[in-house]
């Protein structure tokens, strides 16, 4: 009997991105002119949102789906805002420990278009991202 790999590092050592890593990959990206710093300072503490002190996003792709939606809708940068929400995402799974395998490049871009319109809400994509998610080895 085989077992699904986890998708959920231990909650204890979640690692995000913060303001300047965005600013930083929007820059690598060649889309720097930021819009609104408070909409990019939002997106980034985002994943990390408690409530009654429990995450509001107990799972590494409910939090990543919830980054990538809020860089995606809030427009916070003047132009790459759909380009910096699927960086900043594949990002964030690296830094917990996974990347961030789509079965096409169609599909990555059905998933940041569902949540950059609100066509789809976190609870909705999270399952697909979910799927997408894949172990890195340990070096």
């Amino acid at each position: 009997m085989t077992t699904d790999p986890p998708t959920t590092p231990d909650p204890a050592t979640w690692r995000y991105p913060d303001v300047e890593d965005l600013l930083h990959i929007a820059e690598r990206l060649g889309t720097p002119a930021v819009r609104d710093f408070g909409l990019i300072d939002s997106a980034a503490h985002r994943p990390a949102a408690t409530v009654f002190g429990e995450d509001a996003y107990p799972d590494l792709a409910t939090k990543a789906v919830a980054l990538l939606s809020s860089i995606a809708r809030n427009h916070a940068l003047v132009d790459g805002n759909k380009r910096l929400a699927w960086s900043a995402t594949r990002v964030l799974v690296r830094l917990n420990g996974f990347d961030l395998v789509p079965p096409s490049t169609d599909a990555a871009y059905d998933l940041v278009i569902a949540a950059a319109t609100g066509e789809a809400d976190v609870e909705t994509l999270a399952p697909t991202l979910s799927q997408w998610l894949v172990p890195m080895p340990e070096s």
